[in-house]
């Protein structure tokens, strides 16, 4: 398949247009019941509209790849106005259009990996040591194994590791963009976003190294520490939840709403979001991963909150209206 994309026609330049327009009205926290039911209206009316719609929910998940200075004014702060979110917004769905070939890549990237999961699925494997790994939702990895090492590189995603003796004595390696984690014998996870990496050890150690530094650390069982290409964190004590994904269900800690909602989102398709003003909501319990909408409606009958659907792929979490 080729990297090129086709070049629209205007019916769907405009089409994406609008749905830009509604994005920008929907995040700018203005919106009310009625402009809800108008959006339904205009994004039901026309296969065109759902399609832009879902171009424009693509380029927010790639957004995290666009250069800070458009992306972030657009998305993250809330309380510009409308018409300065929607010129915005309207750069960054362009740069989704003329983009969509590199994402397109990125998307065949994964789909090669050696191994990979897709939305809410959960992946072991042995390897040919006998090392196990488990691979998390929306995850991918490279296995190279050869007479001198042993590596796993991480495309994306979060993996758990647990290493197995080996007769050649190859060390092994977990390799990040933003450096390499050596197993010392061991049971860990490594989580690697394109900003940073977090390592946590279950049993026994591991050496962490950034990309761009000659630091490196040990790091003990029941530690955790990020990354980036340069620095290395202060490492911390895990807490009972940290591997909890790994059996199925997301154990939280006191942990803030907005957090828990991220780590949720990994697990479902489209935009799960919380209103700013509970995001620090802290939250203790244990959610199914399986299933999502049971997860938000223990949290809302919990924690009087309230799951506002926009559609199946668009979920927010409000304050319950008294």
């Amino acid at each position: 398949m080729s990297a090129v994309s086709s070049p629209l026609s205007t019916a769907q330049r405009e089409a994406l247009r609008c749905a830009a327009q509604w994005y920008a009205r929907l995040s700018s926290g203005l919106e009310d019941a009625g402009e809800q039911q108008r959006w339904q209206r205009w994004h039901d009316a026309d296969p065109l509209h759902q399609q832009a719609w879902q171009q424009v929910e693509a380029v927010r998940r790639m957004v995290e790849g666009v250069p800070r200075q458009i992306a972030a004014p657009a998305l993250r702060q809330a309380r510009e106005s409308r018409r300065r979110v929607l010129r915005q917004l309207l750069v960054l769905a362009g740069v989704g259009v003329v983009g969509i070939g590199g994402w397109r890549s990125e998307l065949r990237t994964t789909l090669m990996a050696s191994v990979h999961t897709g939305v809410g699925e959960q992946r072991e494997v042995v390897l040919e040591d006998g090392s196990q790994i488990l691979l998390d939702s929306r995850s991918a990895l490279d296995v190279r194994f050869d007479a001198e090492q042993r590596v796993l590189r991480l495309l994306s995603g979060r993996v758990l590791v647990q290493t197995a003796a080996d007769a050649l004595a190859r060390p092994f390696l977990v390799e990040v963009s933003q450096g390499q984690v050596q197993a010392l014998g061991t049971r860990f996870t490594v989580d690697a976003d394109e900003r940073f990496c977090e390592v946590t050890v279950l049993e026994k150690a591991v050496q962490v190294r950034p990309l761009n530094s000659a630091q490196t650390l040990r790091l003990e069982a029941g530690q955790q520490v990020r990354f980036d290409r340069s620095r290395l964190g202060e490492p911390w004590r895990s807490d009972a939840s940290v591997a909890s994904w790994q059996t199925g269900s997301l154990i939280a800690i006191n942990r803030p709403l907005g957090d828990l909602l991220e780590e949720l989102s990994r697990y479902r398709r489209g935009w799960l979001r919380c209103d700013p003003s509970i995001a620090g909501l802290r939250i203790s319990g244990a959610f199914p991963l399986h299933d999502i909408d049971l997860a938000l409606a223990a949290l809302a009958s919990g924690f009087e909150l309230r799951i506002v659907r926009r559609t199946d792929y668009w979920v927010s979490v409000m304050p319950r209206v008294s």
